[in-house]
């Protein structure tokens, strides 16, 4: 898996999410013993979904391990506000509408459009990195191609 880079906030959300996972294996080792208990195993529905549950919580564990290992706190004081880069506040205006927006540029994992939280994966996150106050950008989205002029960029 490759780096992410995030804020201290998104590290410290994804150690919470892991420790709360981890919590869970007691209680899904728990429920196994409790469904084995119960005599047939080959027939035994609550046995398999126990199983299920405790399969699927091991690959959330594995990920968010991996995901934890990988990660890059970025440092905001040593960031500039010259070019949209990972964690940059943009005001935008969508060239054919004149709809004004605000994101700040984040990590697929602290990702958050209902904030104002644009992830750098993302075609418009894209089409905006490295551009300067002025520019005109081109997003390749789902609807078509959209140009956004960058009104601001801050920290």
């Amino acid at each position: 898996m490759e780096i992410e880079y995030m804020t201290q906030a998104g590290l410290d959300q994804l150690k919470k999410e892991l420790a709360d996972a981890l919590a869970q294996r007691p209680v899904i080792s728990a429920a196994i013993a409790e469904a084995r208990e119960k005599g047939d195993l080959s027939e035994n529905a609550e046995y398999d979904a126990a199983r299920d549950a405790q399969g699927l919580l091991e690959v959330k564990i594995a990920r968010l391990k991996n995901k934890v290992a990988n990660a890059r706190v970025l440092d905001e004081s040593q960031l500039s506000a010259d070019k949209v880069q990972l964690l940059s506040k943009v005001k935008l205006e969508n060239v054919a509408s004149k709809m004004k927006m605000e994101f700040t540029i984040v990590g697929e994992s602290e990702a958050d459009f209902s904030k104002g939280k644009l992830a750098v994966t993302t075609p418009i996150g894209k089409a905006l990195l490295g551009h300067v106050k002025g520019d005109v950008v081109e997003a390749n989205a789902p609807q078509g191609v959209i140009k956004f002029k960058i009104l601001d960029i801050s920290i």
